[in-house]
């Protein structure tokens, strides 16, 4: 299986530009990571951010990853400058010396993660995933999913055998029965659910609602202020857009990722569209997460989440 590193290879050949302080400063170009969902889609098919830069002289590259992980390591290298994913990875990649930096967050946003069970699968609540063969996405939203419903479930995480498997992997091992269990994110999850048989054995409305974050790469963002900040702003606006336009944002969605429109409208009717600094609650909620991950073992050394959280420059006060 490839690497998390090998995954990202390319695109850190393609984006291998000079350092990103001289880039902005010279009208250079703003680098997005983005998924096969949410607004950045919807932002990137609109042209939304583009507008927002003209102004400052920046241009915008666009580099698709298919899950969290590659998205920060992307990010911490310095081959992109902005991406956004779920809650855990930028956990994984803090503790790694990632120099990331938490710029808005996307709160509880939806309820399009879920635990999968194939078709003639036994399982009916979460106590039975014990002993169980559960394939996720290691580090990414899936990874935490599977760790809080396994509390809910009063099971320790020993009491399962994780299989960790990037998403196209994990899909091919659940159809063909490799897994017993498959936890996964939209669009992933909605394209599953196409399939006969394919049932929810427990979502994240049920368990946990997820919290998306908006992440910049720490000097690019500390050293272009106003780049970061405008490219939030216009985000914001697509956000309030998609909230009022869900079956326009389906066929946008579905037009820029391929991904079939019937499976997209699900992903979206059970999306919120809603972009914000961190609160107080959202940082609190992200070291819980941090917390369960180190008490497990599966980060080496406790974070501080809030010392990677952004605080944007003040305007500067009116002369009058």
């Amino acid at each position: 299986m490839l690497s998390r590193r090998n995954l990202v290879a390319g695109a850190l050949a393609a984006a291998a530009l000079p350092g990103p302080a001289l880039r902005a400063a010279e009208g250079g170009t703003f680098r997005i990571g983005y998924q096969k969902n949410g607004i950045l889609v919807v932002a990137r098919q609109q042209g939304t951010i583009e507008q927002a830069l003209k102004p400052l002289g920046v241009s915008v590259r666009w580099t698709e990853f298919s899950f969290g992980p590659p998205v920060l390591e992307a990010l911490g290298m310095g081959a992109i400058d902005f991406g956004q994913t779920g809650a855990p990875p930028p956990v994984f990649a803090q503790a790694a010396g990632n120099t990331l930096l938490y710029v808005a967050a996307q709160d509880a946003g939806g309820s399009g993660e879920a635990i999968l069970v194939p078709q003639g699968s036994s399982l009916t609540t979460l106590a039975d995933l014990k002993g169980k063969r559960v394939a996720f996405a290691k580090g990414s939203s899936a990874h935490y999913l599977v760790v809080r419903a396994l509390e809910k479930a009063g099971l320790a995480y020993t009491d399962i055998e994780p299989v960790t498997l990037a998403p196209a992997d994990a899909a091919a091992a659940f159809a063909r029965g490799a897994v017993d269990a498959w936890a996964i994110w939209d669009p992933y999850f909605a394209i599953a659910e196409r399939q006969p048989g394919t049932r929810i054995l427990a979502s994240a409305a049920e368990i946990e609602k997820p919290t998306n974050f908006f992440l910049g790469n720490r000097d690019f963002t500390q050293a272009n202020a106003p780049v970061v900040q405008a490219a939030v702003s216009a985000l914001a606006e697509v956000a309030g857009w998609c909230e009022a336009h869900r079956p326009e944002v389906a066929a946008l969605l579905s037009k820029g990722t391929g991904v079939p429109l019937d499976a997209t409208r699900r992903a979206v009717d059970r999306s919120v569209y809603v972009i914000a600094p961190l609160s107080e609650p959202v940082i609190a909620g992200q070291q819980r997460v941090a917390d369960r991950f180190q008490a497990l073992g599966l980060i080496a050394n406790p974070i501080r989440v809030r010392d990677a959280v952004w605080t944007p420059p003040a305007p500067p006060a009116s002369k009058g």
